[in-house]
């Protein structure tokens, strides 16, 4: 029998396109592992499908999970961005706010303090409730505090309410994520993230074309101000859209009701095929869930670069204040806020599908950040009005590429058990909103037009977001070739 050889050297994969195969089996028992499975691997142990019935469940769960799912985001974005664009519409003076002061920024910062509050408590819960059910109850409640905005007289109630929109909207994204991770594998959910990040990237740009229709058609209408009328329908319109999550938003692949017995439990089956060596199935509580999480130190390295990436994004809650600097009045600054989300909703897009694609992130990471990093250094050279919105779009396109592939993998590389995935993807989210509340005061009145702290500090915050990703792949290099050493099966490795 001839000698094995070193299961450590990466071998070439046969025909065109092929990924690199580097397997976790002696060289003489690879035929027998191929003849068994007859797939190409990638360099993590997984294959693209092949199935034409799982390809075909894969499509029904995109068809009947991600409309619903995106629409609602869509509205959980819209909601809190109404403000900023009240802003224009006179909301300071209405409510006593002087423009000189921090007060506006203060309401935007304390969304986020609710939001990250309430975040990781919620997915802790998650994974042992029925997630629609408890998903669509969330998204009422916020509606109807969303349309409580309109009631508020003075910049207390202005707050207050804020605060409260925060804790009742934190539920719904990282438990959005939490349900994708649990019927997506780690190849198809930064596809299935970016198409959900999408949303909330649309709602930033459509936020504008809908206050401008709002204002231009309610403003003074029986004797309300157009921005109160934003907060009412808005808030309406959430209240109603609720009600369809609680007969489409799934719980598990093996409850669906949309599902057929088979497709049960195909969608069960390959959700099992898909996990890391590392997994563990047995049953744990939420609390061991959050020591498991707080415990690997990857989890930590994950919300830092997280909150880097997000407080590089804070310029979206000032987007119309931004625009607002080229010299256009109201309705053309709501207007043009739009196009530059569109084309960052399809970069993003495009990106979360090709890191799935590749199985790869850190490159990705790398050049969508970098591409950011340009588009703020622009942003802050020059006052000349084509430049500087030419410069919206690259920092835009830039910074909203990655969210998907960041979530994606944090999800696929921290899934040792369901309820310890569930609060990392809650964490990581928390450690991203975190950025929303300082970055809120890094783009003060004092510094307009050319907001230099704000663009600035934009392009340190993408800096360090690269980084941390480069020290994450390095410390998954280091662990899959702990697991190649001690398994002398095929398995699956971490994606980096």
């Amino acid at each position: 029998m001839a000698a094995p050889t070193d299961s450590r050297q990466p071998v070439a994969s046969k025909g065109e396109g092929a990924l690199t195969h580097i397997p976790s089996i002696p060289e003489d028992e690879k035929n027998a592992a191929h003849s068994e499975h007859d797939e190409v691997r990638d360099y993590t142990g997984t294959s693209r499908k092949t199935d034409p019935e799982e390809i075909r469940l894969v499509r029904k769960l995109d068809l009947c999970i991600m409309p619903c799912l995106m629409f609602m985001y869509f509205l959980n974005y819209i909601d809190r961005a109404a403000l900023p664009q009240a802003r224009l519409n006179g909301l300071e003076a209405d409510l006593g706010m002087p423009e000189e002061s921090t007060q506006f920024n203060t309401a935007v910062s304390i969304l986020f303090v609710g939001y990250v509050l309430m975040q990781v408590p919620s997915n802790m819960i998650i994974t042992k409730v029925k997630p629609g059910p408890y998903m669509s109850c969330w998204m009422l409640v916020w509606g109807i505090v969303s349309a409580c905005a309109a009631l508020v007289h003075n910049f207390q109630g202005l707050v207050a309410v804020r605060f409260f929109l925060g804790i009742t909207e934190a539920p719904f994204y990282p438990g959005a994520t939490y349900m994708l991770s649990t019927f997506y594998t780690r190849r198809e959910i930064a596809a299935r993230i970016a198409l959900l990040y999408c949303a909330q990237i649309l709602a930033t740009g459509f936020s504008g074309l809908i206050a401008a229709g709002i204002f231009a058609g309610l403003d003074g209408t029986r004797g309300l101000a157009g921005w109160r009328w934003l907060f009412i329908i808005e808030g309406a319109v959430t209240v109603l859209v609720s009600i369809i999550g609680f007969f489409f938003l799934p719980n598990t692949p093996l409850t669906t009701w949309w599902l057929s017995q088979r497709e049960k439990e195909l969608a069960h089956e390959r959700m099992e095929r898909d996990k890391v060596a590392d997994s563990d199935d047995s049953p744990v509580s939420a609390l061991d869930g959050l020591k498991q999480a707080c415990r690997d130190k990857r989890t930590w390295l994950f919300c830092l670069m997280q909150n880097f990436h997000l407080s590089a994004c804070s310029f979206n809650s000032f987007f119309p204040t931004v625009i607002r600097t080229l010299g256009f009045n109201t309705t053309v600054t709501l207007l043009l806020t739009c196009p530059p989300f569109i084309l960052a909703g399809a970069t993003g897009i495009a990106f979360g599908w090709s890191s799935g694609r590749l199985h790869e992130r850190t490159w990705h990471i790398t050049a969508g950040l970098g591409v950011a990093i340009g588009g703020f250094i622009l942003a802050a050279a020059t006052l000349n009005t084509a430049a500087r919105y030419v410069a919206c779009f690259i920092f835009a396109m830039g910074a909203y590429s990655v969210n998907s592939v960041i979530i994606g993998w944090a999800s696929s590389t921290l899934s040792q058990t369901k309820e310890k995935r569930a609060v990392v993807l809650a964490m990581t989210n928390v450690g991203g909103q975190i950025g929303y509340i300082y970055g809120a005061y890094l783009w003060l009145e004092f510094d307009r037009p050319r907001y230099g702290i704000g663009f600035g500090a934009s392009a340190g915050f993408a800096l360090l977001s690269i980084l941390c990703a480069w020290a994450i792949r390095w410390m998954l290099v280091r662990e899959n070739r702990r697991i190649r050493a001690s398994s002398s099966e095929v398995t699956n490795l971490y994606g980096y």
